[in-house]
Order: structure tokens, then sequence, then C-alpha cells
């Protein structure tokens, strides 16, 4: 391949990668959007945000289970307080658990359920709840890329 063939080459991988990071997740809710990092399986589920002693004010991180279903979510090794929210299948709120606080006490920290089913759990920086006054039936918006359903 010619050099200035490859130089293209390259360039056009450059620009795809800018467009991956670019194209990162996000939702909408009570009129603010929210760059999410998406955990869909049981390992990152269970992961979730863990070990981690900051995250910005417009991030969250959204759970998408495999069905509809009680849901209850813990703070096992959470550094940052959070608001836990549930949304059905419609994507509507239907529970919420705000401020919630950090827990270090390994198995021993307490769950916060959801008081109905729920497939989408996001998670936010506590108090972002309170600052949109969300209320239940509030819809989550996704943007591209985010699977609605199985």
């Amino acid at each position: 391949m010619s050099l200035p063939r490859l130089a293209a080459c390259l360039s056009v991988l450059l620009l795809l990668g800018g467009c991956a990071s670019a194209g990162e997740h996000w939702v909408e809710l009570g009129g603010a959007r929210y760059h999410v990092e998406l955990a869909q399986d049981d390992a990152s589920r269970a992961r979730g945000l863990m070990f981690r002693d900051h995250m910005d004010a417009d991030r969250g991180m959204l759970f998408i289970h495999d069905r509809v279903e009680p849901q209850a979510y813990w703070m096992k090794n959470t550094r940052i307080p959070l608001d836990i929210l549930y949304f059905d299948d419609a994507r509507r709120l239907v529970s919420q658990q705000r401020d919630v606080p950090p827990c270090s006490a390994g198995d021993a920290c307490p769950p916060y359920p959801s008081f109905k089913p729920a497939r989408y759990v996001l998670e936010l920086n506590a108090g972002q709840a309170a600052k949109l006054k969300l209320q239940d039936g509030t819809e989550l918006v996704f943007g591209p890329g985010i699977a609605k359903g199985r």
C-alpha cells in the first residue's frame, strides 16, 4: 500500500474512533440529558458503580434487565451517594430511592427495593431526582443505540 493511501486509511480509522466516543449513550429524564454507561449483563450489573470516588453531574449508569420484575439494589463498595430510579417496560418511573448513602459494610449493606416491578434502573448522583422534581410516571427517553427490549 502506498504511503498516501496508508495515511488516508489511518485518517479514516481515527475519524471512526472519534465518532465512536462521540456516540456514547444518553438518556433524557425530566428535561435533563445524562450520558450513561450501560449495564446489560450479570457481570456489569453486579459491578455497577462500585469503587468510584466521583461521577460528573451529567453522568449515570443505566441497568437493563431481561424482564420486568421487582428489583433491589444495594450500595456494596459504592463510595458516592446515589439516586436509584426504577422504570417499567414502558420506561415510566415506578419507584425511587433518593439520596442512598455509600456503604462499606460489604454483604451487610441494606437493599433498596423497587416498590413496583421494574425493567430499567437508572443510577444518578444523589440529589438529581430532587433537582428535577421527579414524580412517578415520568418518562425515561433513550438516545440512539440503547435497546428497548429483547
